[in-house]
Parts: C-alpha cells; sequence; structure tokens
C-alpha cells in the first residue's frame, strides 16, 4: 500500500498543479447591481444625504464608496408645538467594496457595538417587491445608548430596528458567509471578482426624540419595510440579478 501510494503522489500533485492552466483567467472586476447615486426622494421619504464619518472611512480602504442619506417623511397631522411638522426618520447606508474586495465589507453586527448597539435579535426577512422579484433581509433588533444631551445628563437609549444586505454583480444575499463562497465560486469557474455593496436601513421605535411621543415596533417595522422595498426596487437594476 505504502508503494502504490508513492507511485501516484507525483502523477497526482502533477496533474493538480496542471488543472490551473485549464481555470478561467480571474481578476475580472464586475460591479454591483446597485445604483450608486442616490435619488432625492422615494415614496414621499425625502433624502438629506450625509457624507461618511472619519471612524468609517478609517476602517474601511480609501477606495470604499459610501452613500448615506437621513430620509424624512412627514406624519400625517402631526406638528410640534411651534408648528414645524413632525418626521418619521430612517438612517440609510450604502456601502460598495473597492478593490480590496474582502476588506471593504463586512457584517454590521462587527461595526455596531462600536457605534454603541446592543443587538437583542436577529433572524431572516424575506422581502417582495412590487416588480415580482423578492430577496432576503437581515432584520436586527437592537439598543443604541447614546452619550447624554447635556453634561451629567442621562444617556439616551433608543430602540432601533435594522435591515441589510449584499448586492454583487447579479446575485442578492443577506449571508455574509453565503457571499464568500459565491465570490470563491465566481473566481474559479467564471474569472469574476464582484464588487459588492452593503445595503443598510435603520428605523427607530419606543419614544424618539424627535417624534416625541410612542411609535411601536410594529409600526416603525411595517413602515422601515415599505420604504427599503420601494428603494430596492428602483435602486437596483434587476435585470441583472439572476432569478
Amino acid at each position: 500500500m505504502m508503494k502504490w501510494n508513492a507511485w501516484w503522489l507525483p502523477l497526482w500533485l502533477g496533474a493538480a498543479l496542471s488543472a490551473v492552466y485549464f481555470l478561467p483567467r480571474t481578476g475580472e472586476v464586475a460591479n454591483s447591481a446597485v445604483k450608486m447615486v442616490l435619488p432625492g426622494s422615494v415614496d414621499n421619504w425625502n433624502f438629506d444625504q450625509q457624507s461618511a464619518s472619519k471612524d468609517e472611512r478609517s476602517t474601511l480602504p480609501p477606495d470604499t464608496e459610501f452613500r448615506k442619506a437621513l430620509c424624512y417623511r412627514p406624519r400625517p397631522g402631526e406638528r410640534t408645538v411651534d408648528g414645524y411638522l413632525v418626521c418619521d426618520r430612517v438612517d440609510l447606508s450604502v456601502v460598495l467594496s473597492g478593490s480590496d474586495l474582502n476588506g471593504s465589507i463586512h457584517r454590521p453586527e462587527r461595526c455596531m457595538p462600536a457605534q454603541g448597539h446592543t443587538i437583542t435579535d436577529s433572524r431572516n426577512v424575506k422581502l417582495q417587491l412590487t416588480n415580482d422579484r423578492s430577496f432576503n433581509a437581515k432584520r436586527l433588533r437592537s439598543v443604541q445608548t447614546k452619550p447624554p444631551a447635556e453634561k451629567g445628563g442621562e444617556p439616551i437609549k433608543l430602540n432601533c430596528i435594522t435591515y441589510y444586505f449584499f448586492v454583487g454583480h447579479d446575485r442578492v444575499t443577506n449571508d455574509h458567509t453565503q457571499r464568500t463562497l459565491i465570490d470563491m465560486k465566481d473566481r474559479l469557474l467564471r474569472g469574476m471578482d464582484q464588487r459588492w455593496a452593503y445595503v443598510s436601513v435603520s428605523m427607530c421605535y419606543g419614544k424618539p426624540p424627535w417624534i416625541g411621543h410612542d411609535v411601536s415596533e410594529d409600526e416603525a417595522d411595517r413602515k422601515l419595510r415599505k420604504f427599503l422595498t420601494e428603494f430596492a426596487r428602483i435602486q437596483i437594476d434587476w435585470d441583472q440579478i439572476k432569478k
């Protein structure tokens, strides 16, 4: 048995090394199907575009692209005592990987604790679009602790719902491990490196300071899902995404 193994080992190694020449050439970069130019509004939500923070840029490669916005929509019939509209708010973030495809994108669960979030629940949710397409998103529930508004005051605690998913050249997934496996398969069999985008939206419930009264988790979740499905419908090139 030992002689048989020794005899076959050089042939096996030679065949394995030679197989490299029959694989497709890697390094072709395919852009994500997500559009990186944000709209001015979606479904009566107005977009106030923001710049990425210094901390966000310092943790990712310099050629990573960021698009962020605070999205507001008035709550019907609600005004402050000063007569200003009371609005719901969605925090939107789209991050597109740079040349370092592995280092530019990561799961939000990695960075949310540094932003004061304590995650209390995580689940997969299937979202249906009005164009008959659907995709899976990850839903997180968390409590975010922020510094007090005034010195010596109590920390601010916000109840948050976050949805996120990844958009590649022709795939959408909410699973970071699956995204990595897709990358490996495409590099090996298709000779293609995909630029992935990470899309995240979040909304607060409970008693957000900018609303001033209780908002149920069900209400916030319903509004956030509708916002996300409309945004995904117009912001992703679904003709490019495999069914």
